[in-house]
């Protein structure tokens, strides 16, 4: 249990490392770009409808959330990082195709915590049934 809520906390914060980088020498970590996102919503609600904007933080906020639980939800955890993963595996392929290796660095430690996290689940599963 207490394994199940250090997995997430680890999901929640190798996922502001995400670097992300674009044209014109425009770059930024998840986590700038959270806080930037957090101050657009108090003026203008409507700017942050997008769906890579949504899905990760709802993913986050879900994965926040379970922290709270006396028993951490296998499936509230599922949901979080599929919410978040969308947007870290997308990272993860411009890194890959681009050969931009800060971003595809920045994406390994939430993958392999996903994993991690994922395994632990089942084999907790697996324990369980016998």
């Amino acid at each position: 249990m207490i394994k199940d809520k250090l997995l997430n906390v680890c999901l929640i914060l190798t996922s502001f490392i995400g670097y992300l980088e674009w044209g014109g020498n425009n770059s930024m970590f998840l986590l700038q770009g959270e806080i930037e996102i957090f101050s657009k919503f108090v003026q203008d609600p409507n700017s942050i409808v997008h769906p890579f904007i949504l899905l990760p933080l709802i993913g986050q906020l879900l994965l926040l959330y379970t922290l709270f639980q006396k028993r951490t939800n296998k499936i509230i955890t599922y949901i979080g990082i599929g919410g978040i993963g969308i947007l870290l595996l997308f990272m993860f392929l411009i890194g890959l195709i681009s050969l931009n290796y800060k971003i595809l660095i920045s994406t390994i430690p939430f993958l392999i915590t996903a994993v991690l996290t994922v395994r632990n689940y089942h084999n907790r599963n697996l324990s369980n049934e016998l």
